[in-house]
């Protein structure tokens, strides 16, 4: 008889909510935490707590008070570093500490990736003040991405196309940064042509697993649509499985990473990498593969086994996105979205909006072989119908 696990999910999002279902069909017990109440996760988790993650403190003393056999991130405004400590005592992190220091700050990953490992990146420089910026963006030359060392969903990143650019850019990756770093990264432009999220399952006691590329389109440095397959030719993506897997094992541990890469004329670059189900992957609830990405983190984490990860339908998804600020959000339109054949639709459930908050998603999808582009028009069709409306 196996005793359940009791874990503890860092971030209590749309991606820990499906996190937190599957390890539960599992047997599994789960601890919410999150900065607010009623976090999407907490609404299906046995147990939710409400703190400030970055408060060590307070970190080391939830982790006192529910001694969680499993520690999971899901976001990136985390102590990191308590992590360490955290493993010292026994207790699963994961990926692991070293993973989840290095992944939560864009600069240790960068420097991992290029500087150790030898990856192919856009070229870079750090900047930790307006003056800073200037001086590398000098360096980098126009157009730059400037992006701050801990955010998600491409909170704070903007392009800098001429000088006039810089001190906007400036400000905003500090009124958007996730947690209290002010550093940022600056990325030369990179003119591709397509963008993907490779999947990337390292296990306990099994090979590492690819899933198939999922290509996506991305605004305010934030995804709206994603698509899988993304037909990629094999040299590319055999050089992009190489990449993922001498990134994985350098940083170690089990359970899924959302590893991205640019492809353009001039060939393939790394891009970022994600230690946890990736917001794109969330394609893989419509049924793309034998295993979502949710389930696949599941096992991974838990050492059970994924003896292999099937194609079994081309698929795409597409965001619905709030208009609007406001509490107690409803929606409208979910009988002519669900109209459409071979669509679904995912409501999160956060209790409150703001302009471009996701709210959302909308699923198509398609025999193996179907048009991608096709089933990505119907899920972005689906997404258009729902109305979200909230109280002022």
């Amino acid at each position: 008889m196996t005793t359940p696990k009791k874990i503890m999910l860092l971030g209590s999002g749309e991606l820990g909510k499906e996190f937190v279902i599957a390890v539960q069909r599992l047997g599994q017990h789960v601890v919410a935490v999150d900065s607010y109440n009623d976090a999407p996760a907490q609404q299906v988790a046995d147990e939710r707590e409400v703190i400030d993650m970055l408060d060590g403190n307070a970190l080391d003393a939830l982790v006192a008070k529910h001694k969680p056999d499993i520690v999971v991130p899901e976001i990136e405004a985390i102590r990191t570093e308590r992590f360490y400590c955290y493993e010292k005592q026994g207790i699963q992190v994961v990926p692991s500490a070293r993973a989840a220091n290095f992944t939560m700050n864009r600069k240790a990953i960068r420097d991992l990736a290029a500087a150790e490992l030898g990856l192919r990146t856009a070229r870079y420089r750090y900047a930790a003040s307006l003056e800073e910026l200037i001086s590398a963006v000098e360096n980098i030359g126009l157009p730059s991405v400037v992006k701050p060392l801990m955010s998600s969903s491409g909170k704070g990143q903007s392009i800098i196309r001429s000088t006039s650019d810089i001190e906007n850019a400036w400000s905003y990756s500090q009124s958007a940064k996730r947690g209290d770093i002010a550093e940022v990264i600056v990325e030369s432009f990179i003119p591709f042509h397509t963008e993907i999220t490779l999947l990337t399952v390292t296990q306990k006691n099994g090979p590492t697993l690819f899933c198939p590329p999922i290509g996506h389109r991305q605004e305010r440095g934030d995804y709206q649509e994603s698509w899988q397959p993304c037909r990629i030719s094999e040299t590319l993506l055999m050089e992009a499985q190489e990449m993922a897997e001498k990134v994985t094992r350098s940083l170690g541990g089990a359970g899924i990473w959302g590893v991205e890469f640019f492809l353009s004329d001039e060939g393939l670059y790394f891009s970022e990498l994600s230690p946890r189900p990736h917001d794109t992957g969330m394609v893989t609830l419509v049924g793309t593969q034998n295993l979502s990405e949710f389930e696949l983190h599941a096992r991974a984490i838990l050492g059970l086994p994924v003896p292999e990860i099937s194609l079994m339908r081309a698929g795409a998804s597409a965001v619905i996105l709030a208009e609007m600020e406001g509490n107690m959000p409803r929606f409208s339109g979910l009988e002519e979205a669900l109209a459409l054949p071979g669509t679904d639709i995912r409501i999160f459930g956060k209790p409150s909006a703001r302009p471009y908050r996701r709210m959302g998603v909308a699923l198509a999808s398609g025999d193996p072989e179907s048009d991608v582009e096709a089933i990505k028009k119907q899920a972005i069709t689906s997404a258009a119908k729902v109305n979200i409306i909230c109280e002022e």
